[in-house]
């Protein structure tokens, strides 16, 4: 019996043995591993600071290209600001030139007009394109004196053409204007109104910048009536015109005409004044 309990006690103390042997032997290696593991777990960790440092510079590069972007678009938002700003002052001058030449149009108009001089302005700077005062009616004590014969239906329809283009054109609706005048030239090709008519739908172009009509209008205007009253102001404006398509030498050649050709205009002096002002700019 005592055998058999020291067999069991000594198999017990052998088992005991072998696991403690086994602890013993698989410490040390636990033990190197560890550090190891340690080591990774620090690169791993600094390889994440190394990427959240990239992320962060990649975040500022971003962000100043954007700053550099919003810079360059605000220049540009400030250069059409000023760019509009100069085509509203240059509208508001070129509709307060216009309204007053009309003022001194309608002044001349209601004037009377001495015996055998035109209804019409004689001055270039005058905008001579009014309609003429209608001739007295027949009958009348006027008309009877001076035998001067009524108007034909003819002449008061194509009167009244003209007018109501003019009205337009004086009440600001220059699309109606040059309506008006066009279909005038177009059925009265060859009167005493049609250069005015011209002029006039040049000038309802020129105001509303649509420059290359506004040429055209000009050009028929020289090309067909080079002797007419309005000539001199529809070469200053067919000037002006090609400054405004930035023709630039044909502008200048043209404003030279001017001041050679009418010496002594209103029409010359301006083309003179435009002409100093653009040797200065240069």
């Amino acid at each position: 019996m005592k055998q058999i309990l020291a067999k069991r006690f000594m198999a017990r103390i052998g088992t005991a043995g072998a696991i403690a042997s086994a602890v013993l032997f698989v410490g040390p290696l636990h033990a190197q591993s560890s550090p190891l593991s340690l080591a990774d777990r620090v690169a791993r960790l600094e390889q994440q600071a190394q990427n959240r440092d990239q992320g962060g510079t990649s975040l500022v590069n971003r962000l100043q290209q954007m700053q550099s972007q919003m810079q360059q678009m605000q220049g540009q938002i400030e250069e059409l600001q000023h760019q509009l700003q100069d085509l509203q002052d240059k509208g508001k001058a070129q509709y307060v030139d216009l309204d007053s030449r009309l003022g001194r149009l309608e002044h001349a108009s209601a004037s009377p007009n001495p015996a055998g001089q035109p209804a019409h302005a004689a001055s270039t700077g005058a905008a001579a394109g009014a309609t003429a005062s209608p001739p007295p009616a027949a009958g009348s004590a006027s008309a009877a004196s001076q035998g001067t014969p009524a108007p034909t239906p003819a002449d008061a329809t194509m009167q009244a053409a003209y007018g109501a283009a003019f009205k337009s054109l004086r009440g600001g609706d220059y699309v109606a204007a040059s309506r008006g005048f066009r279909d005038y030239i177009q059925k009265y090709p060859d009167t005493s109104l049609t250069p005015n008519a011209f002029y006039w739908l040049g000038e309802s172009y020129y105001v509303t910048q649509n420059y290359p009509v506004a040429l055209e209008a000009f050009q028929h205007l020289l090309a067909q009536f080079p002797d007419s009253e309005k000539a001199p102001d529809a070469r200053l404006k067919l000037g002006y015109t090609q400054l405004e398509l930035k023709q630039h030498a044909a502008a200048e050649a043209t404003l030279k005409t001017v001041v050679a050709k009418y010496p002594g205009t209103k029409a010359a002096s301006l083309a003179q004044e435009r002409l100093r002002r653009l040797d200065q700019a240069h």
